[in-house]
């Protein structure tokens, strides 16, 4: 077990991720957990914890605190009259099965192979926040029939290998079809729920390889669960209520190359 003095500021840098996280799932609609796991990939390899399923328990762990800050996010969005129900109800069947498929087929993987799939699908998140344009379409609503069925599992499956809610795809999805983006970002709040909750219920069952951090029940590690939730909890409505004040693109460029970075580092730790 590690002693304080290596702990102490290992939990202060987890408790200012979490205030950015929760900001930034609200604000940008990219889903905190796009922060988080790099986050915990950082903390927990400075622990000294790099088996096999570590990446997984990021993973895993960045989706539990997603089932509670979404809840959050949700009701922050919902008083505002943001959210659409009808969406959530039409693609939550689908979303909800491609991130149990999600959940396998991590679990299945390497930790080594996980993290380079997390870092090039951050790419693709990334370049596309970047050069995205607001006025962007490519349909006038939302898929329906043999492409719903499609989009919406894919949404939930590419979701859960990054351990992220459903903004950082259901955002641009719903954009591109003519979702505005205040509804897009709400909407994709729930995306999040959906996701979540049923992957983290097997995260927690599927068996693990390996040394794990402490107080790590199946992929999920109790300690940093308890930490970034509750500065979530707190930040996620401040970044819901930003969101419906001001222009976040400014910010998303910012945040883009970030990320782009991040994941490059990612990709070379991986690949290395």
């Amino acid at each position: 077990m590690p002693d304080i003095a290596t702990l102490a500021p290992l939990v202060a840098f987890l408790l200012a991720v979490g205030a950015f996280a929760g900001v930034l799932a609200g604000l940008l609609g990219v889903g905190g957990g796009i922060v988080l796991v790099p986050a915990f990939y950082y903390v927990f390899g400075a622990l000294g914890y790099d088996g096999p399923n570590i990446m997984q328990v990021c993973v895993a762990t960045s989706l539990a605190t997603i089932v509670v800050t979404s809840i959050r996010s949700v009701r922050a969005h919902a008083e505002k009259g943001a959210v659409d129900f009808a969406i959530l109800r039409g693609w939550g069947p689908g979303i909800g099965l491609g991130a149990l498929l999600g959940a396998l087929v991590a679990t299945g993987l390497r930790s080594e192979t996980l993290t380079a799939v997390f870092a090039v699908l951050a790419l693709i998140v990334a370049i596309y926040m970047a050069v995205s344009r607001p006025h962007w379409r490519i349909a006038p609503g939302m898929p329906k029939g043999a492409k719903q069925y499609i989009y919406s599992p894919g949404v939930g499956f590419l979701s859960v290998l990054m351990g992220i809610g459903g903004g950082s795809f259901g955002v641009p999805l719903m954009t591109l079809h003519g979702v505005p983006i205040h509804r897009a970002v709400a909407t994709a709040a729930g995306f999040g729920l959906l996701i979540a909750v049923p992957s983290v219920l097997l995260f927690l069952v599927l068996p693990a390889e390996g040394a794990r951090p402490p107080l790590t029940l199946g992929l999920v590690n109790g300690p940093a669960f308890v930490v970034i939730v509750a500065m979530t909890l707190l930040t996620a409505p401040l970044g819901a209520k930003l969101a419906h004040a001001m222009n976040p693109a400014p910010l998303k460029r910012a945040f883009a190359i970030f990320l782009f970075l991040v994941a490059l580092n990612m990709l070379r730790k991986a690949l290395g």
